[in-house]
């Protein structure tokens, strides 16, 4: 957490650089799909958030559900069930960077997955997707996203990498 954009790509071109292989941010459309792990509902364990799922301010709720405890800082990876991929903190803990400019609509965007980096809000402004402790549940929705400038830190921003696969076909 507590990292811009420049700092979550500097760290995934270090990481290539010492281990050989190919890291990066993931797309939006990467990202999202890594989300919903084959769910189409607004989150990848169902229509509602609890406290017990994720980190966010679970004092406001999203759907008849109760209330819960407002952790105010992040947590522990690991500390809620992981979606259908194994992945844990999809929804809240900290917002996460994508590599696409940001756009306002996805017309016109890739379709094969790929990130969208031209046009829209320029090389400036950059997609977070996944909301964060700090966030209500409406924000930490599978298909949330918001736009921030590459060059922001908080405590509520962080990232996660994607390692590039090598195929060989013989």
């Amino acid at each position: 957490d507590q990292v811009s954009w420049d700092d979550a790509v500097e760290f995934c071109q270090r990481l290539s650089r010492h281990s050989g292989r190919e890291y990066r941010l993931p797309s939006e459309a990467e990202w999202e799909y890594a989300c919903r792990a084959g769910t189409s509902t607004l989150f990848y364990f169902g229509a509602t958030l609890t406290a017990e799922l994720a980190n966010y301010r679970a004092t406001s709720t999203y759907g008849a559900v109760p209330k819960g405890e407002y952790r105010e800082q992040t947590t522990d990876v690991g500390s809620f069930p992981a979606n259908a991929f194994g992945l844990y903190d999809m929804h809240g803990n900290v917002w996460e960077w994508c590599l696409d400019y940001w756009h306002d609509n996805y017309e016109g965007a890739p379709t094969d997955g790929s990130a969208w980096t031209a046009g829209g809000g320029g090389a400036s402004q950059r997609v977070l997707r996944g909301g964060s402790w700090y966030n209500n549940p409406v924000d930490c929705r599978s298909a949330n996203r918001i736009r921030r400038a590459r060059d922001l830190r908080y405590d509520n921003y962080g990232f996660r990498v994607v390692c590039a696969a090598s195929w060989t076909l013989e």
